[in-house]
């Protein structure tokens, strides 16, 4: 493994323990600084702008990489985000939160940065393992993240930020000293401000039918999928009393349950049922753990149920290689912008309505939230049954010109 890689790899592992360490703390941080345990549209907002920032911008610093190098933007982003912690960290006001946080998610989307320089020093045939070893090391730095917030958070409220703020200043040291640059900037480039429109890519693939089931499962997925970090910390909180160190274990376990699903079970499950089976038994079994989850009334069953949501997590890759096969070789980029585009804009809007929710029925019954989650999986259910793999790429989509 060369050193770019080794470099590259280590910065994304830092770059996710950063990010993971204000999950168990920030509505706690929230009460203190609003003074009021009412945080109902906080939470949900504080969530969503971090996500549409990221959905806004990755498209700008890729292109910026493009024009200028990756180095100085990727540079430039993690200065920006160490800064941006520490401010943070000493915010007197709950507007600096807000601005804070909307930064935190601008600086975040230099992972669209991480990839391209991936991209850039990685041979095609290798290219796969490689981006493997991109989402591993992110699967890592956010098991280690919540844990170490949640310590943290319990000796101070505001000491993640510290953390996160050194991390990143760390990340830029390493990176200034040690990365070279993957790919000089073309001064000669013309920029074209239509690229810069996230919503450009969503269009060509809405325009076509044979995607759309698919691509609904993916949002259906994805938002439900947003509901764990917006109300797991406040759940435990309320349901259990839980530190913010318990909180960060009980993410710890999940995420590292569900990362070992996805590496070591899915090619087998998939070998097994097939794509489309995997997908529904890997559905079931999420449906099953929501619905326990929302009866628990002991903190130990979070913990016990993180095998039955791992497996759970063997649905997404299925999906995700279904609709790769809808779609031939010269379009894989433009359908997996489309696919983050949709991560981005669930990411946007389930924080928000979960929060809402959660806070609409907080003293009556928590617990309701995951069952509500689990009725929305069902709206994807019909979808699944009826969808197949194609065995060849759709033509006319491979011969659709590009926009």
């Amino acid at each position: 493994m060369n050193r770019a890689l080794v470099v590259i790899l280590a910065a994304v592992m830092l770059d996710a323990i950063g990010i993971g360490l204000i999950f168990p703390i920030l509505p706690r941080l929230l009460e203190d600084v609003a003074h009021s345990r009412d945080i109902t549209v906080l939470i949900g907002v504080m969530l969503a702008l971090y996500s549409a920032m990221q959905f806004l911008f990755s498209p700008l610093l890729g292109i910026l990489s493009d024009r200028f190098g990756r180095r100085p933007v990727l540079l430039l982003s993690l200065a920006g985000a160490a800064i941006d912690y520490l401010v943070m960290a000493f915010a007197p006001e709950l507007w600096m939160l807000v601005v804070g946080r909307a930064i935190s998610g601008l600086t975040s989307a230099n992972m669209a940065v991480a990839t391209a320089y991936i991209t850039d020093i990685s041979p095609e045939e290798i290219r796969a393992r490689r981006f493997g070893y991109f989402h591993a090391m992110f699967g890592i730095g956010f098991i280690i993240g919540p844990v170490l917030g949640g310590f943290l958070g319990d000796i101070w409220v505001r000491a993640p930020f510290i953390a996160a703020a050194v991390l990143n200043a760390g990340n830029f040291a390493l990176a200034w000293f040690v990365l070279p640059e993957s790919r000089r900037g073309d001064a000669s480039a013309k920029f074209d401000y239509a690229n810069l429109n996230p919503f450009r890519p969503l269009g060509w693939a809405l325009s076509f039918a044979p995607l759309l089931p698919l691509m609904a499962i993916f949002v259906v997925m994805n938002f439900v999928g947003t509901m764990y970090g917006t109300i797991w910390a406040l759940f435990g909180q309320d349901q259990f009393a839980w530190s913010g160190l318990m909180t960060g274990a009980s993410l710890a376990c999940f995420g590292l349950f569900h990362a070992g699903a996805q590496a070591f079970l899915t090619g087998p499950a998939v070998a097994r049922l097939g794509e489309r089976w995997a997908l529904v038994v890997g559905m079931g079994f999420e449906l099953t753990a929501l619905v326990i989850l929302g009866f628990a009334m002991q903190g130990w069953i979070l913990f016990a149920l993180a095998p039955l949501f791992a497996l759970g997590g063997i649905g997404m890759p299925a999906l995700q290689s279904m609709t790769t096969s809808q779609v031939d070789a010269d379009n894989q980029g433009k359908l997996q912008g489309v696919l983050a585009s949709l991560v981005s804009l669930s990411a946007v809007f389930g924080p928000v309505v979960f929060s809402f929710i959660y806070f609409a029925q907080r003293e009556t019954w928590p617990g309701l939230t995951w069952i509500i989650g689990a009725s929305i999986y069902l709206l994807a259910l019909p979808l699944m049954l009826t969808i197949r793999r194609r065995k060849t790429p759709i033509g006319p989509l491979a011969n659709r010109p590009a926009e």
